[in-house]
Order: C-alpha cells, then sequence, then structure tokens
C-alpha cells in the first residue's frame, strides 16, 4: 500500500507493474490473508495502525480480485483503465501532441513491439503501451528467477523501457499542469 500510493503519484507504469506483482504474490500465497501478513505486511515494520491499513488494503484487493475473477490471471479493471489511460495520452502525442521526441522512442520500439505481439501471442486487443508493459513485467519476473536473458531480448525491452519512461513522464507532466 505504502509503495503503491508513492508510485501512483511518481510513476503509473512502475505503479502498474508494482500491482501486477502483487496480484502475482495474492496469487501466490493462495488470497491467505495470514501468510501475507505473516511474510509480507510484517515486513514493513509499521505501527500498528498502519499494519492495519495495509492487511485492509490487501484483503480489499483479494476481494476485488474474486469479484472480478482474476483469481488465477488477468489483472484488475482499475489497472487496465489506468493502461487505458496511458494508451489514450500515447495516441494523443503521437497525433494531437506531435511530440518528437516521443514519436522517435515509439519509433524505435514500434518492430520490437510487433515481434513481442507475435511470440508472445499477445490479443490484438492488447493495446503497444500493455504488450511493453508485459514484456517490462516478464523481464522483472525473469531477473527476479535469476534466468538468463538474452541480448536480442534485452535490447527489444531496453526500447519499450525508454518509451514507457517518456511516456510517463509526459504523462505526469500533464496530469501535474490539470491541477
Amino acid at each position: 500500500m505504502i509503495i503503491a500510493q508513492e508510485k501512483k503519484k511518481t510513476n503509473l507504469a512502475e505503479y502498474i507493474l508494482y500491482m501486477w506483482q502483487v496480484e502475482d504474490i495474492i496469487r501466490a500465497y493462495q488470497f491467505d490473508i495470514t501468510k501475507i501478513e505473516e511474510n509480507i505486511i510484517k515486513q514493513f515494520q509499521q505501527p500498528e495502525e498502519i499494519h492495519a491499513e495495509i492487511k485492509a488494503w490487501y484483503e480489499n484487493l483479494m476481494e476485488m480480485m474474486r469479484i472480478e475473477k482474476v483469481e488465477e490471471r488477468g489483472h484488475l479493471q482499475i489497472l487496465k483503465n489506468n493502461i487505458n489511460e496511458l494508451y489514450d495520452y500515447h495516441v494523443f502525442l503521437l497525433t494531437k501532441g506531435k511530440d518528437s521526441a516521443y514519436n522517435s522512442h515509439y519509433q524505435q520500439a514500434l518492430g520490437n513491439i510487433a515481434e513481442f505481439r507475435k511470440k508472445s501471442n499477445a490479443s490484438q486487443e492488447n493495446n503497444d503501451v500493455e504488450v511493453c508493459l508485459t514484456a517490462l513485467y516478464g523481464i522483472l519476473m525473469l531477473k527476479l528467477q535469476k534466468k538468463e536473458i538474452s541480448k536480442d531480448t534485452i535490447a527489444a525491452v531496453t526500447t519499450f523501457s525508454q518509451m514507457i519512461s517518456e511516456l510517463t513522464a509526459k504523462y505526469k507532466a500533464f496530469e501535474e499542469e490539470k491541477e
């Protein structure tokens, strides 16, 4: 909860990736709040009041996952909405925003996006931002498992990372202007 709140304020893509990891943690602990409390929540070493808030946050996420039927795979609708917000801004930058720096990052990533979509059997319904985030999350999981990642894969994912980094920085600035 603490990390998620901070990431949501500072970098929407990192927030989405973090929340995907939280969904996977909940699944790994089989929606058992006792195990999550013992192995995750206690690690934050927070006062009892904050500990209770974090526990309630996990319980709420578990309930949302059950309601939305994403207990085994998939993502919460709120996270899909966040991806769509980033995608809408991505389209804005490419069309109305005419942002040459962002467009350059996107052009560098475009072939790799198509390649990743093909190799991962990603649905054509998955927008380019979602494809990039999925690839970045996959790399994160491989690194956590200490699995070898090919140089070509690293090069491709680097283009995704640069594009998403530029997108989220511009999106954050845009959101701050609206406030």
